[in-house]
């Protein structure tokens, strides 16, 4: 990709902008990876620990929750504080909770080792996309958020896979050991080359400060918007996924390898679209995409069960979901970035994704019901409707921001 594409100018400056894009991407291949690694290990974990199966799930709701608190306490910090300190904070925090997994001896560690990797994850929840917009040009923000987000695909199509034989050959330890590696790497890079971007920072500093910040903006019709998109984004993806391999293994009798091929397919439609709809939504705006793409899912979702009849369906209806799920994720990011000022960016993203964690517990908890007296269908149906909400909530309430944004942050 040349320099006059994505709009750098001198070498100094791109490489400088590559270095940073690296370090964010990092991140969330490691973070993402280490959440998603849980769920196909548990059964693992249960047996190498002597968890009763009914404690395996308080697992995943110990780092949720702590996400969620130190998401909302993060956000006006980083604010105040800038965008790099909580980067070192967290990368590092993130790093040696990890390695941490490696002295787990019962459920009693594993879970307060879950909860402290969970306050990690909540300091690095919502800076990512804070960071790219204060450092990127609104023309950029696009193409660098959907960028990142393609560390998310890649821990489906790498770390996913290379996790689950570390955890069959070695213990359920070694792949929260190996994943503490790169966000290792992406310390160091934020340490050296990483600047803090010179935007105007918020002088607030006290606790109420920032719950009345908190309350200011969900009595703001724009600010509550972007958080309820971002709660019926996560209950609609909830609903549909949280059984659906499940589903699928009753259905069609898939074994775990082509279970994970399946995911690992999704993932690189990821990798493929996310840049390329990310730079389109710097052209066109950031709603006709992120609205298009909420309509599509709502297609596909709403239609699964009747369309997959035998398991190899599953991958072009899987490759088509992903693509339009990235085709959302940076539109979707940049739009967010775009609609507070500098100095409150950090609050709303922190804001939006407890949210969205929020409803993701409560999804997870009406998935089980449903699932079970009402079979996939259902699930899928309801989750199909998420993505349409999200879609309705984003058309009716949040302006489109590409075409009017102010040019904040370094011009590079």
């Amino acid at each position: 990709m040349s320099s006059s594409e994505i709009g750098l100018d001198a070498p100094g400056d791109r490489f400088s902008s590559y270095l940073i894009l690296f370090a964010l991407w990092l991140m969330m291949f490691s973070a993402s990876s280490q959440t998603m690694i849980l769920s196909p290990i548990l059964p693992l974990v249960g047996e190498q620990l002597h968890i009763p199966q009914e404690y395996l799930g308080t697992l995943i709701t110990a780092y949720a929750v702590m996400l969620g608190v130190f998401a909302l306490i993060t956000g006006p910090v980083s604010d105040s504080i800038g965008r790099r300190k909580i980067l070192l904070f967290g990368t590092g925090a993130m790093c040696i909770t990890l390695f941490l997994h490696y002295y787990v001896y019962d459920y009693v560690t594993f879970l307060l080792v879950r909860a402290l990797t969970g306050m990690a994850g909540g300091m690095l929840s919502g800076v990512a996309p804070s960071y790219i917009g204060d450092y990127f040009p609104s023309g950029k923000r696009g193409w660098a958020n959907g960028l990142v987000m393609t560390g998310i695909a890649a821990g489906q199509i790498f770390g996913i896979p290379a996790g689950t034989l570390l955890a069959d050959w070695f213990s359920f330890s070694a792949p929260f050991v190996f994943f503490s590696f790169p966000m290792g790497v992406s310390f160091l890079l934020v340490w050296f080359y990483v600047p803090q971007p010179q935007v105007v920072r918020d002088t607030m500093s006290s606790i109420g400060g920032s719950i009345y910040r908190y309350i200011d903006m969900l009595r703001n019709t724009q600010t509550l918007a972007a958080a309820s998109a971002y709660a019926m984004m996560f209950m609609g993806i909830t609903f549909y996924v949280i059984y659906l391999v499940v589903w699928i293994e009753a259905s069609f009798g898939a074994t775990t390898k082509e279970i994970a091929s399946l995911f690992a397919v999704a993932g690189i439609a990821t990798v493929i679209v996310g840049p390329w709809a990310g730079r389109l939504s710097d052209r066109i705006g950031r709603k006709k995409l992120i609205i298009g793409a909420c309509l599509g899912l709502f297609f596909l979702m709403a239609i699964t069960t009747t369309v997959m009849t035998s398991f190899w369906l599953a991958y072009p209806l899987f490759f088509g979901i992903m693509v339009l799920v990235s085709a959302r994720m940076g539109p979707f990011q940049a739009l967010l970035s775009e609609i507070v000022p500098d100095e409150r960016r950090g609050s709303l993203m922190s804001l939006s994704i407890a949210v969205g964690q929020l409803a993701m517990g409560i999804g997870s908890m009406l998935a089980g019901f449903v699932y079970t007296n009402m079979g996939y269908t259902v699930s899928s149906i309801l989750g199909a409707i998420g993505m349409l909400l999200m879609g309705v909530i984003v058309w009716l309430y949040i302006p489109e921001t590409r075409t009017h944004s102010r040019q904040t942050g370094s011009k590079v």
